[in-house]
């Protein structure tokens, strides 16, 4: 890439330019401009921008005498990274073209300024203050001086015009400058014409596009409304009424009749125009059927060998009309030779002379059209034969376009009617795929199979693993029993190498696989009549079938996906129970040896302290009734027995010792009280189920809890209001019920700790415990508090495990979940909950007295 030193650029209309003007640069510039207007005017004689360029870049090198001009163009995606696609070089320079450049410096030093338009001009490139990177691009391309001039197109940097003098040094005019300027402009405006012309040409082609659309569309309109027009011309009945009646009032005959073969040659009269007061022999045909039988063997037979050539107008200057098609002319039947039954039949006709044309469907005989004169003979001219040749053969053409047409009408049903059954086939699929509930599925297929072929009755078979089956689905139309009941399939009458169609049948029917397995039949009943199979509707009874199958086998997935996810559900909740299990066996495990090692430690100086006060009380006692037995002795103490009692103050003493003594034994009285709630509450020593007295173990309880009842700085003091019953001792697992009745005091004291946290403010906060029996052999006990509440939401799953209430990092979700498998299952009771958001909560316990193993 052509890049740009930090010289500043010379500006080409200076005032230093104009002082140095003298006769030889003003035409030095004269010369200039009239060069600039030249390479302009080329500029702008070409739109072809490969052409301009081509043009400029020899212009310039040769007006300048540099020793190369190129342009240089930027990749619009590639950051100002391009190459040389232009340029006119001496022979003794090496080219500059496809030679991708990226100067690293470019954005930041020069790209700019040349995206404001700037141009830089340099004398010597080892004369001014450029990087490196800059100078080694240079020097690739062997220039010593050079000139850049931007190509701007619209607002975007194109690329770069670069006149390079690569021989020595050069101090460039300003004049030169300005003419680089100004091509470079120039090119910027070409640019900016070759992308205008190119979305002209786009839109051109786009217009063109267009028009030629809307031609085409013109032209499909009028082929519609021609092939409308071949349609309602193409009435095989409307054209041979028309030609009937119009050949009569062209030839002022009697009659003009058309007669259709049939494969026997045998025949009969299908349209005619007859004149007044003759009789119809449409009619007479109908009354006397042997008309239809053969005309003779000398009319119809000869006219069915195409082609015959009448000699009758051969000799008749008829040369014109022997083009094969195929008459016969009878002036008067009862001069032309005629057999005498065939003269009856005409007399039938009420004929006396005819004119009779074959109608040829391609190559076959289709039948006469037949001109008669009734009243007398008749002389028929050449026109009149040629006319009826004519006619004859229009009317040939008509059958067979009438057939084709027919033949298009009744593919075209076909095909349409194959494609709504696709339609419809494709609805019914959608539908299958759609439901995975089998049975809505096989309702669905029955009534939609049953509107598509039209049939009578749809049902589907399944097979048992014996081979006897069931109809489990079918759609009737009204007036046919359901098959409600299991009853044998109907064994089918396969036949082979025939084809389907053949044979009629009553009904059809096709496999449902599920997989490689024959699950059973889908069958289609024609009650009322055995019925043509047609294969279009095999096909859609076996794709019907298919997709049948690929239902049972959704079906199939989808209640092993239900069964596994239940099983996966049965699992997580199996695992959940077991960590839980786990983690509060662990845990009470550690704080049931915890609490029996405190209260063993604590129960052994305990037991010593409590065990000896006595004596020490008593040896104290003994010790101050001696003491006031010196005092009486000896009233008069020495002086220094005077001032150790009074340094003593040995009356204090006697006083307040007894009470420290008593003090002492009423703390170790309560230390022991502790220590068998301790024990009692952990019941280390008591292994299994067994007998246990219940309030013993919720005293306990609210004994270990009795710091948590108790006021402190920001809370008031918990009430606990005890209405214990009459309870008998309790068969249960005594520490478990411990646990479950600490879980259930703790969330109690939990919640009316966070009401008064939450500035819900309780005047008296309070926990109830109540207990009684209830139903003869269970007991009920009951705990409430006043606190905040649970609400619906969560309270439908407190005992789900790792639910919490509480906020999180303040509880387990173990707690309740334990307390409720402690309750239901190790004891055969039941534990519920009862809350209002705002009115507190009450847990209920039901336990039996005696638990049955």
């Amino acid at each position: 890439m052509e890049n740009s030193s930090t010289a500043q650029p010379i500006e080409p209309n200076s005032q230093q330019q104009e002082a140095h003007s003298d006769v030889t640069s003003t035409l030095r510039q004269n010369e200039q401009q009239k060069a600039l207007s030249g390479v302009i005017a080329r500029i702008r004689e070409s739109l072809d921008i490969e052409t301009i360029f081509k043009i400029t870049v020899t212009e310039v090198r040769q007006l300048l005498k540099s020793d190369r001009v190129a342009v240089f163009r930027f990749y619009p995606d590639l950051a100002w990274e391009g190459e040389f696609i232009y340029e006119d070089v001496a022979t003794e320079w090496e080219s500059a073209l496809a030679a991708k450049l990226r100067d690293h410096c470019f954005a930041e030093d020069f790209a700019g300024l040349y995206q404001q338009g700037r141009i830089k001009a340099i004398a010597d490139i080892y004369q001014v203050n450029a990087s490196d990177c800059y100078i080694q691009i240079l020097e690739r391309f062997q220039v010593r001086a050079n000139i850049t001039a931007p190509l701007i197109k619209g607002k975007d940097l194109w690329g770069l015009l670069c006149i390079h003098q690569c021989s020595s040094p050069r101090q460039w005019e300003a004049s030169e400058i300005e003419f680089v300027q100004l091509i470079a402009e120039h090119l910027g405006v070409a640019l900016q014409q070759a992308d205008y012309l190119e979305q002209v040409k786009l839109q051109s082609a786009e217009l063109a596009q267009a028009k030629a659309r809307e031609k085409a569309a013109q032209w499909q309109r009028t082929i519609a409304i021609t092939i409308e027009k071949i349609r309602q011309s193409l009435d095989l009945e409307n054209i041979f009424q028309t030609t009937t009646g119009e050949l009569r009032q062209l030839l002022n005959a009697d009659r003009v009749a058309i007669y259709r073969f049939n494969a026997d040659w045998s025949g009969e009269f299908v349209f005619e125009s007859v004149a007044e007061g003759w009789i119809s022999l449409i009619h007479e045909q109908l009354q006397r059927p042997e008309l239809k039988d053969n005309v003779s063997e000398c009319s119809a037979k000869d006219l069915a060998k195409p082609p015959v050539a009448d000699t009758y107008l051969q000799d008749t200057e008829g040369g014109s009309f022997s083009r094969c098609e195929v008459y016969r002319v009878c002036n008067d039947i009862y001069n032309s030779g005629f057999s005498n039954c065939y003269i009856k039949i005409l007399e039938i006709y009420q004929a006396r002379a005819y004119a009779i044309v074959a109608i040829y469907h391609g190559q076959r005989l289709w039948g006469l059209l037949a001109v008669y004169q009734n009243a007398k003979s008749r002389d028929w001219q050449k026109d009149e034969v040629y006319l009826l040749t004519q006619v004859g053969t229009q009317l040939g053409v008509a059958l067979q376009q009438a057939e084709f047409i027919q033949q298009m009408q009744t593919q075209a049903a076909e095909i349409s009617k194959a494609a709504q059954r696709q339609r419809a086939l494709a609805n019914t699929v959608e539908k299958i795929r759609q439901s995975l509930d089998i049975e809505a599925i096989f309702k669905t297929t029955t009534q939609e199979v049953c509107r598509l072929l039209q049939v009578e009755r749809v049902a589907i078979y399944r097979f048992y693993p014996d081979w006897s089956g069931e109809f489990v689905a079918d759609s009737i139309v009204d007036g046919w029993t359901p098959m409600v009941k299991s009853q044998p399939v109907t064994e089918g009458v396969f036949v082979q190498g025939k084809q389907p169609g053949k044979y009629p049948r009553n009904e059809a029917f096709v496999p449902i696989s599920q997989g490689d397995k024959l699950w059973g039949l889908l069958v289609a009943y024609q009650n009322s009549q055995p019925r043509y199979w047609q294969d279009e509707e095999i096909n859609l009874l076996a794709q019907v079938g298919a997709q049948l199958g690929v239902g049972l086998q959704q079906a199939e997935l989808l209640k092993q996906t239900q069964r596994q996810k239940e099983e996966l559900t049965q699992t997580l909740k199996e695992l959940q129970y077991t960590q839980s299990q786990l983690i509060q066996s662990e845990k009470m495990a550690g704080l049931g040896q915890l609490v029996a090692g405190v209260a063993h430690e604590i129960n052994n100086p305990i037991n010593f302290i409590y065990g000896n006060i006595t004596y020490v009380t008593e040896h104290t006692e003994n010790l101050f009734k001696l003491l006031r037995l010196y005092q009486k002795q000896s009233p008069k103490a020495t002086g220094e027995i005077q001032n150790q009692v009074a340094a003593l103050d040995l009356d204090f003493i006697s006083d307040d010792l007894p009470k420290i003594l008593n003090s002492i034994k009423m703390g170790a009285e309560r230390i022991s009280q502790l220590v068998l709630s301790l024990r009692i509450f952990s019941r280390l020593d008591e292994a299994g189920i067994k007998s246990v007295d219940l309030h013993e173990g919720i005293d306990s309880t609210l004994l270990i809890l009795q710091h948590r009842l108790q006021p402190e700085a920001n809370s008031l003091a918990i009430e606990v209001v005890k209405q214990y019953g009459e309870l008998p001792p309790v068969v249960c697992y005594a520490a478990q019920m411990n646990q479950v009745f600490m879980n259930i005091l703790n969330n109690a004291i939990d919640a009316l700790e966070n009401s008064q946290k939450a500035a819900k403010i309780i005047d008296n906060p309070k926990i109830w415990i109540r207990t009684e029996v209830i139903s003869g052999d269970t007991i009920l006990i009951c705990i409430a508090d006043n606190g905040c509440g649970i609400p619906e939401i969560k309270r439908s799953r407190i005992f789900e495990p790792f639910f919490t209430t509480k906020q999180p990092g303040q509880g387990t979700g173990l707690g309740l979940s334990i307390s409720y498998q402690i309750i239901v299952e190790k004891h055969g009771g039941n534990i519920k909950c009862v809350s209002e958001p705002g009115k507190g909560c009450e847990f209920w316990i039901e336990i039996p007295i005696k638990r049955t193993i």
